[in-house]
């Protein structure tokens, strides 16, 4: 979670601006991440919710494969809310001293700065990462370690939130790391919404389940999507196995072989993480009691909830609350 960090809104129209750099030697799959994940975004209007903006020092950078020609220059930095730093291809080539100079700028006065995967060599020769915990790709890690050994790199995770300074593993890990800052300026829904536009899994292998996605079946006479929905808008019920068979008129035996075939896990998992979502939604946009919550989502106590929460989403119902609950409130249109 993005502790004290909150989005200065300085975009235009009242999005949010994400400035991204661009300089030679840019790793082009890290430069489309944010773009792409950011470009999704869509308020209940259907209008975008931030400005991207692609800015370098010149106004041609080259890459491996293309020369790109950039539309926005470093000033742009000075007003975004977040700064992205894409990876770069050769950690020996020299990155310009502006550049840097943009970059501190924009951690001093506040901005959320974050590196994709090899970026973290970009942002960490600012000064920005010395005494925080910080990842990269985990080729790159032990390199960036014995080049900065003020940092503490974690090479198993896949990224780190520091509040105002972040970094992600290699790869995929922009992903995740540009759709923990959605959901931590829009709230879960829209960050949902982004995940799904994005055909992102649910869950990262070696990663906690930064949230929840339930995809339900196209309902039909042979598919049990009907049901589906039926446990999403009652999930205080009796959702027992022998009681969903009855509601499906299968014996527990074929019900539970169905349920699997067509959703992918077991009806325990499949409803624990429908129950979560619905708690999630609750703690966003009411001030209901952590109790009541617990209640009204179907969990046994808030004990079990706690437990659920800590498990899946990595963090408490407490806390998911205080990161949440404004940010969604502000943005709803």
């Amino acid at each position: 979670m993005s502790a004290g960090f909150r989005p200065i809104s300085s975009g235009s129209r009242g999005r949010y601006l994400v400035a991204v750099a661009a300089f030679d030697g840019v790793v082009l799959g890290d430069l489309s991440i944010p773009c792409e994940i950011f470009g999704l975004a869509r308020g209940r209007d259907g209008m975008p919710l931030y400005e991207v903006r692609i800015c370098s020092l010149v106004p041609e950078v080259k890459a491996e494969h293309v020369t790109l020609k950039v539309p926005w220059r470093l000033s742009s930095m000075s007003r975004a809310d977040t700064v992205i730093v894409p990876g770069i291809a050769a950690l020996d080539q020299p990155i310009p001293k502006a550049l840097l100079r943009s970059l501190r700028r924009a951690v001093d006065r506040g901005a959320r700065v974050a590196s994709i995967c090899s970026g973290a060599f970009v942002l960490a020769a600012t000064g920005a990462l010395d005494g925080l915990r910080a990842t990269t790709h985990w080729r790159a890690a032990s390199e960036l370690e014995r080049r900065y050994p003020e940092i503490h790199v974690d090479p198993d995770v896949l990224y780190v939130d520091n509040g105002n300074v972040l970094t992600s593993a290699g790869a995929a890990a922009g992903f995740d790391l540009c759709l923990h800052l959605v959901r931590c300026d829009l709230g879960a829904r829209i960050a949902s919404e982004v995940a799904r536009a994005a055909v992102m899994p649910l869950e990262r292998a070696g990663g906690q389940a930064q949230f929840i996605v339930l995809e339900t079946p196209e309902p039909d006479d042979r598919s049990i999507g009907k049901l589906l929905t039926w446990i999403k808008q009652n999930p205080s019920s009796d959702l027992s196995l022998p009681a969903l068979a009855r509601r499906a008129a299968m014996s527990i035996r074929t019900f539970s072989r169905h349920f699997h075939a067509q959703v992918g896990t077991t009806p325990a998992n499949w409803i624990v993480q429908s129950r979560l979502h619905h708690a999630q939604v609750l703690l966003e946009t009411t001030e209901l009691s952590v109790e009541h919550v617990a209640s009204e989502s179907g969990f046994a106590s808030a004990a079990v909830m706690r437990e659920h929460f800590a498990n899946i989403v990595g963090t408490s119902p407490l806390a998911y609350r205080h990161t949440f609950s404004h940010r969604a409130k502000s943005v709803r249109r």
